[in-house]
């Protein structure tokens, strides 16, 4: 049975990593990460779900630090934090202009044209940036 973080959103898919199952490591969040993730999905995940009305798949979320640096990521990454997740959806450009009408809070949206996803952050502590990249 999967644990619900929220409606829409459960652990398994906010900690899953296929770096960690192919390097036989460990993926599970720290108390502190564990509060970020449920954050990031009340105050934005779920809410966004909603507003899209349409499925958000996680492609990513939390990281360890060992499994953020086989995935190439930055050592000062939200993933870690517990404080950003990769989605998936078929139209990620609605996604993302679903985010700008719907006036939720967000630190950054990073969309990822060629790899066809977007990065989604809440910080926990400090003020939101509402940045919106394109790579």
């Amino acid at each position: 049975m999967k644990k619900n973080i929220s409606r829409d959103f459960t652990w398994e898919e906010m900690t899953y990593s296929c770096i960690a199952i192919v390097n036989g490591l460990r993926n599970d969040p720290p108390e502190e990460a564990r509060c970020a993730i449920c954050e990031l999905v009340k105050c934005l995940l779920q809410p966004l779900r909603i507003a899209f009305n349409k499925p958000i798949a996680i492609t990513s979320g939390y990281r360890s630090p060992e499994v953020n640096r086989l995935a190439g990521g930055v050592r000062s990454s939200q993933h870690v934090k517990g404080e950003a997740a990769d989605c998936y959806a078929p139209d990620i450009y609605l996604l993302l202009e679903t985010l700008k009408k719907s006036g939720l809070p967000f630190d950054q949206a990073i969309l990822y044209r060629k790899k066809h996803f977007l990065h989604l952050s809440y910080r926990t502590n400090g003020k939101q940036r509402y940045q919106i990249l394109y790579r």
